[in-house]
């Protein structure tokens, strides 16, 4: 089954050269760099590295991602962040189950690997936890983690039409899966200390607006459901 790896990249010049140093040789038939109106030279430094890079379409992280859904090909993609703190050299733990056909949607949870201290803010790891629990409260759905870090079939991210496509992307993938009947299995990957400041937990505002947009893609969908 043929790869494509997707790196949603925003002013990571620093970052994505060792992101994509760090790319297993001949694991992604496709890699995909998605630049969301980076002005400090990443998309030359990624195509310079060899990637494939694609303005992004739309705003937010959500949008990144669909961005390079929609130019890949290949069956299973493969999704992950271009600020250095998700370890490229453990892709083959999320593509293993899916190439075994045991799992439709893989995730790389942070809390089951080995995470560097203060990786994650305090206050993120905590939204991200009560995330997780409402995915168990909502749809019965065991998890640790929503993770950047995932993996998935190319038809069945399509199939799950997320309307997210901002900070609830991730959230809603997973609660869409779940009501679909699509088999949701977390492998435990590393979690490092990101190159530079987040564009997200970083502040006050995108800490809280992160959080709404979980919160909603989660409810939502469950109403949807009922």
């Amino acid at each position: 089954m043929r790869t494509a790896v997707v790196i949603p990249a925003v002013n990571e010049a620093e970052a994505i050269v060792r992101v994509l140093a760090e790319m297993p040789a001949g694991l992604a038939d496709e890699l995909f760099v998605i630049d969301g109106g980076s002005s400090d030279g990443t998309p030359a430094i990624a195509r310079g590295c060899g990637a494939t890079v694609i303005p992004q379409e739309g705003r937010g992280y959500g949008a990144a991602c669909l961005t390079g859904a929609r130019a890949a090909s290949a069956d299973i993609l493969v999704f992950l962040d271009g600020d250095y703190s998700d370890p490229p050299s453990q892709i083959c733990r999320l593509l293993e189950p899916l190439r075994r056909q045991s799992a439709d949607l893989v995730l790389g949870s942070r809390e089951l690997g080995h995470m560097a201290p203060r990786a994650i803010p305090t206050h993120a790891r905590m939204g991200n936890r009560i995330a997780a629990w409402l995915c168990r409260l909502l749809y019965g759905l065991t998890i640790s983690d929503l993770p950047s870090f995932k993996a998935i079939r190319r038809s069945d991210l399509l199939a799950l039409e997320i309307r997210d496509l901002r900070y609830g992307w991730t959230a809603e993938m997973i609660a869409r899966a779940a009501v679909r009947g699509l088999r949701i299995r977390e492998v435990p990957v590393d979690y490092r200390v990101r190159i530079g400041r987040s564009k997200v937990s970083s502040t006050l505002r995108g800490s809280v607006l992160a959080g709404l947009g979980i919160l909603r893609a989660l409810v939502l969908t469950r109403i949807e459901r009922a």
